[in-house]
């Protein structure tokens, strides 16, 4: 499997953990042999999650990574969860090769605009500093794209967590700053799918939303992504 596909059958999964979490399901990626009952011992399901007395094997997979091996434990692994009542499988198709990354999206927000809607994580962190932070990641990632083209970098991918490799790897962002935007990643990463974060302060959004004006100020006055 390659990191890509590998990449985007993470993400998707965690779109579904999200989903499932707004539901009002417990969730548990990867979970161990141990923690599973009996008849789910010789396998390992991406993620299952509850409610009551409902439980979900989910399984997400690409067309590149099925091959008669997997699609073999894959109908095992439904044969045996039909057996169980209060137990249901799911499979989850997602098509890396029908996925096309841009940086030039109409979609993506431009540098006047990111700069304004950190003004708003600013205001928002005094009362909400976990919502204020996934507010301000998202501006982040929109400002890494803006300076990775600026910069004209060769990208595989826009997901976050390459970009900011790659851009400290370019000498694009220092060790300080790469290490900020990852520790923030995690606590990003830890309220959207659902877990505490208790470390998270107005301050430490503060920090993040200095980053990114820092990087914006580094871009040409105007710059868009068109």
């Amino acid at each position: 499997m390659t990191t890509t596909t590998a990449n985007l059958e993470r993400e998707r999964l965690l779109q579904l953990a999200e989903e499932y979490h707004g539901k009002g399901y417990e969730i548990f990626f990867h979970p161990n042999p141990e923690d599973l009952p009996d008849f789910l011992r010789n396998y390992r399901p991406d993620m299952i999650v509850r409610r009551g007395d409902e439980a979900v094997i989910i399984e997400v997979k690409s067309r590149r990574s099925l091959n008669s091996s997997s699609r073999q434990y894959l109908q095992n692994l439904a044969q045996s969860v039909e057996q169980h009542p209060g137990w249901r499988f799911e499979l989850v198709m997602t098509n890396p090769e029908d996925v096309v990354y841009s940086s030039r999206a109409e979609s993506s927000l431009q540098q006047s605009e990111i700069e304004t809607r950190l003004q708003v994580a600013r205001q928002l962190a005094t009362q909400h500093p976990e919502s204020a932070i996934l507010y301000s990641w998202s501006l982040v990632e929109a400002t890494l794209r803006l300076v990775a083209e600026h910069e004209e970098m060769s990208l595989q991918r826009l997901d976050s967590l390459y970009l900011v490799k790659q851009l400290v790897t370019e000498g694009v962002i220092s060790r300080p700053e790469y290490q900020l935007l990852m520790d923030a990643l995690s606590l990003r990463n830890a309220i959207a799918h659902g877990f505490k974060a208790t470390q998270i302060t107005q301050e430490s959004v503060y920090q993040l939303i200095d980053v990114a004006e820092q990087l914006l100020k580094t871009l040409p006055m105007g710059t868009e992504a068109d």
